[in-house]
C-alpha cells in the first residue's frame, strides 16, 4: 500500500524537474576541483536558505551544511559531494565543461564532473526541496550536507576536523548515493561492506646520475623502478589469497626528462585496494618490503622514500538501516529495479561519517546509463565498452536518472521521518 503521505512529498517532483535540470547543466558547465568548490558551494546554500533551512557555509573549508526542523523526530543525515576531477571532458554535450583549474602544486589543469558529483548536488537539492514544500507529511529534522574533496580523500574528514559532530545533532542515519554505469532508473544496494579501502602512496627512489653512455658510472634508478614495477604485480598473484580481493595499481612512473641523460632519481605511484584490513595491512608491508629490497638490489644510495598520499576506509552499511531503506525502495519504485549488488573497488570517504558518528549508515547507487544502450551493451557481452565514471566521455541522461536520484534520497529519509 502506497504511503499518502510519501505521495504527498513525491507528488511536487515532477514539477521541480525543469529546475533541476537546469541546477545540474549549470554545475556540470562550471566543474571545480577538491576543495574549490565555492561556486557550487554558494548553489547549494542559496537553494537551502531559500527553502527555509537553517545554513552553516565555510565547514571545513567549503562544505555547507543545512537544517530543516520539523517538530518532533529522528534526525536523518543526506550527504552530496561536490567536487570534479581534472580530466578534459569529451562528451560533446552542449553544457560540457570548458573549465581549467589549479591544482594545489600549481599545475594548470582540464576540469570535468566525470564522476557524477553534480548530479548528487542537484538531487539533494531536490530532495531538500521537496520535503521543504510538504512538511506535512513528516516530522523530525533533515540534515543535507554538501561535501567538498571526496576525490580526494580530504572532505568528509574536514568537516568532521571543523566541529561537524559538535556544531550539528548527530544524526539517526547517515544516507548516501553514487551515480553509476548501471541503466537509468534502476537502484543497487548491499549490507556490510560496500565500497573498498583505498591507499595511494608515492615510493621515491633514489639512484645516481650519469651519461648515457657510460651506464657503469651510474646506479640506474629507470631500471631499479621498473623492476619494483613489475615485482609489485606479484602481491595478488602470489601473496592474497585466491578467496581474498585486491588491487594493486601503478599509476605513475616518472623519471628522466632526456634519452641519454640517466637521472638520479624516479618516482612511482600507485593505488592499492581490498576489502579485509588483514589483507590491507599485508599488501601495504608487501610494497614496503619490495621497494626497498630492489633498492638494496640495484646498490642504491638510500632506501626509498614512501610517502602516502591519500586514505579511504572501507563504506559498511548497518544491515538493519539497509533492510529499512531497502524495503521502502521496494515498495516505491518498479519490480526488478531495486537490486542487490557485489561490493565494489571504488572507494568512498562517505563511510567518515557513519563510523567516527557512530551512526548507521546506507550508501546505494543508481544508474545513469541510457537503459537501451546499456541493454544492448549488456547482449553484446559489450558493458566494459560503456563510459565508467572518471571517464572522459562519462556523463549520466538525464532522465530518469535525476527524479530517480531525488526520489531515491527522499524515500529512503521518509523511512525514518515518516509523521
Amino acid at each position: 500500500m502506497p504511503d499518502q503521505r510519501l505521495a504527498q512529498i513525491l507528488a511536487n517532483l515532477d514539477a521541480l524537474l525543469p529546475e533541476l535540470e537546469t541546477i545540474y547543466k549549470d554545475i556540470h558547465a562550471h566543474p571545480e576541483l577538491s576543495m574549490q568548490e565555492t561556486r557550487t558551494a554558494r548553489i547549494a546554500e542559496a537553494h537551502l536558505k531559500a527553502m527555509g533551512f537553517d545554513v552553516t557555509a565555510g565547514i571545513g573549508k567549503t562544505g555547507v551544511v543545512g537544517l530543516l526542523r520539523n517538530g518532533d523526530g529522528p534526525t536523518v543525515m543526506l550527504r552530496a559531494d561536490m567536487d570534479a576531477l581534472p580530466i578534459e571532458e569529451a562528451t560533446g554535450l552542449s553544457y560540457a565543461s570548458k573549465v581549467r583549474g589549479t591544482t594545489p602544486d600549481g599545475k594548470t589543469v582540464p576540469v570535468a564532473h566525470s564522476c557524477g558529483h553534480d548530479m548528487h548536488v542537484a538531487c539533494l537539492i531536490g530532495a531538500a526541496n521537496l520535503f521543504a514544500k510538504s512538511r506535512g507529511g513528516w516530522k523530525g529534522t533533515l540534515m543535507a550536507v554538501f561535501q567538498p574533496g571526496e576525490e580526494t580523500a580530504q572532505g568528509a574528514q574536514a568537516m568532521i576536523d571543523d566541529g561537524l559532530f559538535t556544531r550539528f545533532p548527530k544524526p539517526d542515519v547517515v544516507l548516501g548515493q553514487h551515480v553509476m554505469s548501471l541503466p537509468s532508473g534502476n537502484l543497487d544496494w548491499r549490507d556490510g561492506v560496500v565500497t573498498s579501502a583505498a591507499d595511494s602512496l608515492q615510493i621515491r627512489m633514489f639512484g645516481r646520475g650519469a651519461h648515457g653512455s657510460m651506464p657503469e658510472a651510474s646506479i640506474d634508478p629507470v631500471v631499479m623502478a621498473a623492476s619494483t614495477v613489475l615485482r609489485l604485480q606479484t602481491i595478488v598473484s602470489r601473496e592474497v589469497a585466491p578467496t581474498d580481493c585486491a588491487v594493486v595499481t601503478v599509476g605513475s612512473l616518472q623519471a628522466g626528462t632526456k634519452e641519454n641523460v640517466i637521472p638520479d632519481e624516479a618516482v612511482i605511484k600507485l593505488n592499492v585496494r581490498t576489502f579485509d584490513e588483514n589483507v590491507r595491512k599485508h599488501v601495504l608491508a608487501a610494497i614496503e618490503r619490495i621497494a626497498t629490497a630492489e633498492a638494496a638490489a640495484a646498490g642504491a644510495p638510500k632506501p626509498p622514500e614512501i610517502t602516502p598520499l591519500d586514505q579511504y576506509s572501507a563504506v559498511t552499511n548497518d544491515a538493519a538501516a539497509t533492510k529499512k531503506v531497502v524495503d521502502a525502495f521496494r515498495q516505491n519504485f518498479p519490480d526488478g529495479s531495486v537490486e542487490q549488488t557485489k561490493p565494489t573497488m571504488a572507494s568512498e570517504d562517505f563511510g567518515c561519517f557513519g563510523a567516527e558518528w557512530h551512526a548507521p549508515a546506507v550508501y546505494w547507487f543508481f544508474g545513469g546509463d541510457d537503459v537501451n544502450v546499456y541493454a544492448n551493451a549488456k547482449k553484446e557481452g559489450k558493458l566494459n565498452t560503456l563510459p565508467t565514471n572518471h571517464n572522459p566521455r562519462f556523463a549520466p541522461v538525464l532522465h530518469p536518472t535525476l527524479e530517480t536520484g531525488v526520489k531515491a534520497l527522499v524515500v529512503a529519509a521518509h523511512a525514518w521521518v515518516a509523521s
